[in-house]
């Protein structure tokens, strides 16, 4: 459930927005034709962002580990899940998982910038230099290798908090520092038909603690549209590349 919180949350920006304008200069649209209306246009948008930001985030838990993501988190509050068919071998589409580079990624260096303004990506993944494979800048800077299984799964991820952050996959699995976040993300490859795949990535996200479970939140409800798009970009890439290969 992210479209529906992140849509309230932009519909209230954006009426909003509108709304203060018409306040000041009075818009020829029915519901902003006098101040008043736009004082009460100004009101209901306030409720949509707060309806937003506040719509809960509950614990979803996986009751038996089927990839290895289940291993690290078995328990969140926030994922998206993004899947793509490919009509490559597991081998080629496993090998261009590892090989994709930013510059092969549509809008990627624009919305990381955007994604600077919060604090729950690591910056190796936000200045990820043009000829390196993406995967190799992170694992290499903020992100932990937490697990590979070549030709069909790979995780990485970090958990922090200002105190203290994980160095080991076991450290990962055991971090519980209060007010913290665990990350991860994984791509997997699951043969369907002949020389065709099934390529799948999925982000989840644990918060400890209530505050920071409040402040990541309101971030999530507001970066999801681009996190979404970014990672359909990248499954595309690795998708281009892998084909590209089998051809």
């Amino acid at each position: 459930m992210n479209l529906l919180p992140s849509a309230l949350v932009y519909a209230g920006l954006v009426s909003a927005f509108v709304s203060i304008i018409s306040v000041i200069k009075p818009i020829p649209i029915r519901p902003l034709r006098t101040r008043r209306r736009s004082l009460l246009t100004l009101l209901a948008s306030f409720c949509a962002l707060i309806a937003g930001f506040m719509f809960p985030a509950s614990e979803t838990r996986v009751e038996a580990a089927q990839a290895r993501l289940d291993e690290f988190v078995p328990v969140y509050q926030f994922n998206e899940f993004h899947t793509v068919r490919v009509r490559a071998s597991r081998e080629q589409v496993y090998a261009a998982i590892r090989a994709v580079t930013p510059s092969e990624i549509r809008l990627f260096k624009t919305l990381t910038w955007i994604g600077r303004r919060g604090r729950a990506t690591p910056p190796s993944i936000m200045n990820a230099p043009d000829g390196i494979p993406i995967i190799d800048t992170a694992t290499h800077t903020g992100f932990l290798l937490l697990s590979e299984d070549p030709g069909k799964e790979i995780v990485f991820g970090f958990a922090m908090s200002r105190k203290m952050s994980a160095k080991s996959p076991e450290q990962f699995r055991a971090f519980q520092s209060q007010n913290g976040a665990r990350v991860a993300m994984n791509f997997r490859v699951e043969p369907s038909g002949d020389k065709e795949c099934i390529l799948t990535t999925e982000t989840r996200i644990y918060t400890t603690g209530e505050p920071a479970h409040r402040v990541f939140r309101a971030y999530w409800r507001v970066i999801y549209p681009g996190s979404s798009l970014i990672r359909r970009m990248w499954l595309r890439a690795i998708r281009l590349r892998a084909e590209s290969m089998a051809q």
